[in-house]
């Protein structure tokens, strides 16, 4: 929490998914997915409230049922980004915080540490973050959106390729020769810069890649990268799930074994 700034975190979900229809409400060891996100968001400490930003009275009643609050916006919103930019325009917020819907395991470590990256760079507008990728299979994976930055923590650009190209090594042997970033999916924007971005046409490049941030770039401003050391696991698919479920039981293990617990 900050005394200058209201921070606000938006968890924008909607129910019409074209590969997974109902994915906010999809359990995850018994628990809707909304209901991890947002658990996950609230742990922030640089977070002062959050909403689920929805469409959809379903996933309203189910995050009334858990205790948290939710506010509704236009079915008609294209995109996560423009349905933050409508909540934070019903709710007083300096620094928006986006934290997509299908993120059941996002470290409230990692959103601090791309809210602070904000807060401590005058004339950013937006920040992000970023963990290094140690696996070879996502390092090459066009699903898997890297991110290439400058010393003081500029982003220079987003890919799905791989970036960047190490001329003379053979591709076995890139993750031994360089530190590649694999994009972390969460945004912090101030307001005013939120609600400008959404008025702004897409661009080439954004086109091309599929990617929204890259507007951002193209449209000449900066975005600062966090550099994180906890990965997260988005859910596109149904089989995404298992993959999550196993990172939760691997990581209650974890908490047993060093004796960490509820009382």
């Amino acid at each position: 929490m900050t005394d200058r700034y209201r921070i606000v975190a938006f968890i924008p979900a909607r129910y019409g998914s074209t590969r997974f229809p109902g994915k906010p409400l999809a359990l995850i060891a018994g628990t809707p997915m909304i209901q991890h996100v947002y658990e996950r968001v609230s742990e922030a400490k640089k977070v002062d409230e959050v909403y689920v930003a929805t469409d959809d009275k379903r996933i309203a009643n189910a995050v009334e049922s858990f205790g948290g609050k939710f506010v509704m916006t236009s079915s008609a919103l294209r995109s996560g980004t423009d349905r933050c930019a409508a909540a934070a325009r019903k709710i007083k917020a300096d620094i928006v915080v986006n934290v997509q819907g299908d993120e059941p395991v996002i470290s409230p470590k990692t959103i601090d540490a791309a809210v602070a990256a904000l807060l401590k760079s005058p004339g950013s507008v937006m920040s992000t973050a970023a963990v290094p990728i140690n696996d070879r299979d996502l390092l090459f994976s066009e699903n898997v959106v890297k991110v290439v930055a400058a010393k003081n923590g500029d982003a220079l650009y987003f890919t799905r390729s791989t970036i960047p190209f190490l001329r003379g090594v053979k591709q076995q042997d890139y993750l031994r020769n360089f530190k590649f970033l694999k994009h972390l999916g969460i945004y912090i924007y101030t307001n005013d810069f939120l609600q400008k971005l959404t008025n702004l046409k897409e661009t080439p490049l954004e086109a091309a890649e599929k990617l929204e941030q890259l507007r951002v770039l193209e449209n000449g401003y900066r975005i600062k990268v966090a550099v994180v050391e906890e990965d997260s696991i988005s859910v596109d698919v149904p089989s995404d799930i298992t993959a999550v479920e196993e990172f939760l039981t691997g990581l209650t293990s974890k908490e047993k074994g060093s004796g960490i617990g509820k009382a």
